[in-house]
């Protein structure tokens, strides 16, 4: 029997809508989204913006984990240690009992905690200890002596596609028999630097963000994190704890059409899901939801509905994106979506694309706009696309009894 198939076990979510799984669940199924004021990050743009904030302090998590040198440790960090460690919690917990790697993905990395001493660091030197805070493998680090986790350990970084990489980089050690588990996912706060850089190209939008809106005007930033324990064939085992769903295809391209942008005829985004299926077998008749990248800016909109259009013609499946609760949370979008799309199959639900007023009139199918239950959903697919061109699609699928 072949040992290649890759089951998900475990699950991990904290952001603007929820610090669990159970959650975010409740707040999807409510439609209740996590668009708001500022009210932890000191950003000029806090009173004319909305964000996806996770509204717990750094003060609050470092309690809640049971960190007591706290200085230490950047709110990337913090957000990772608890969804990563939701997630083992939900595998069984021992991080040891398996060869284990973990993956995880950022963007932001230390900056949110370098940035609190950037204007001391010339008056103030005993400041300039903080500087290595700031690369990214510094939270993955972190999350690693969290956990207690002292096996593979790797970092990615490929803008809004990082966590679905890291899924994929996971699944592939698995299938190259490196490792049996795999802790995969990605984590990024609020950052100054982030809203500012965000500013400057005209890709935030003033209100809540409406996805797949003809009047789209840009994206809300969120923070957050989301992992998934990826286990092999044989070591997942239905009697020590549930499948929650199989990993059947996935797959990264790369588009290279500009640095910010998106192709604009879509070839990125029909390539990614297009090798994705492939890779599982699965027709695209067969997909029965989308979760989309849906970001809300009139690049990727216009460019993932074109994908979707040249792959599925006139037959689209149910879609929809999830921004409109969470804000886009950067590189940890693919993990906490992945998640979402777990939780869709488990629960036979499809969630609203919330905030809609005019779907884009050059196609003739739109998002849900409210939320579907009691669907018989075998294969979700999951698309995160970054900068650069950098498009990754994940498909899952239901766990057959």
């Amino acid at each position: 029997m072949s040992l290649s198939r890759i089951y998900i076990t475990g699950l991990g979510s904290v952001s603007a809508i929820g610090f669990s799984v159970p959650e975010h669940l409740d707040a999807l199924i409510a439609g209740r989204h996590g668009i708001t004021r500022l009210e932890y990050l000191d950003s000029r743009f806090k009173d004319e913006l909305p964000f996806g904030e996770v509204k717990r302090s750094d003060e609050e998590f470092y309690a809640l984990l049971g960190i007591r040198d706290g200085q230490t440790t950047n709110r990337t960090s913090l957000l990772g240690m608890t969804a990563s460690r939701e997630a083992l919690d939900m595998a069984g917990g021992d991080i040891r009992a398996f060869p284990t790697a973990l993956i995880s993905s950022t963007t932001v990395g230390g900056m949110t905690q370098t940035e609190k001493f950037f204007y001391q660091f010339d008056t103030h030197p005993e400041t300039r200890k903080w500087i290595d805070k700031l690369d990214c493998g510094d939270s993955t680090r972190d999350i690693a002596n969290f956990l207690g986790h002292r096996g593979y350990l790797s970092t990615l970084s490929t803008a809004c596609s990082s966590a679905a990489n890291a899924v994929i980089f996971g699944a592939n050690l698995i299938k190259a028999g490196i490792v049996d588990r795999a802790i995969c996912g990605g984590a990024d706060a609020l950052s100054k630097f982030t809203i500012n850089g965000f500013h400057s190209l005209m890709l935030l939008e003033k209100e809540p963000c409406h996805p797949f809106d003809k009047d789209r005007q840009g994206l809300n930033l969120g923070e957050g994190a989301g992992y998934i324990v990826l286990e092999s064939e044989r070591i997942a085992d239905p009697s020590r704890r549930p499948l929650l769903a199989e990993l059947v295809g996935y797959a990264n391209t790369n588009d290279a059409f500009h640095q910010t942008a998106a192709s604009p005829d879509g070839s990125g985004a029909f390539s990614a899901m297009r090798k994705t299926l492939d890779m599982a077998g699965v027709e695209p008749a067969e997909v029965s939801y989308i979760n989309c990248h849906g970001t809300g800016t009139p690049n990727n909109d216009e460019s993932e509905s074109k994908g979707m259009e040249r792959l599925f013609g006139d037959q689209v499946p149910p879609y929809s994106s999830t921004k409109a609760f969470t804000g886009h949370t950067l590189a940890a979008a693919g993990g906490i979506e992945a998640v979402f799309s777990v939780l869709s199959l488990q629960n036979g639900m499809i969630w609203p694309n919330l905030n809609l007023r005019n779907p884009i009139p050059d196609f003739s199918f739109r998002p849900e706009t409210s939320l579907r239950r009691n669907e018989d959903l075998r294969y979700v697919l999951s698309n995160s696309f970054g900068f650069g061109g950098n498009n990754s699609s994940l498909l899952f699928a239901s766990v057959q009894s």
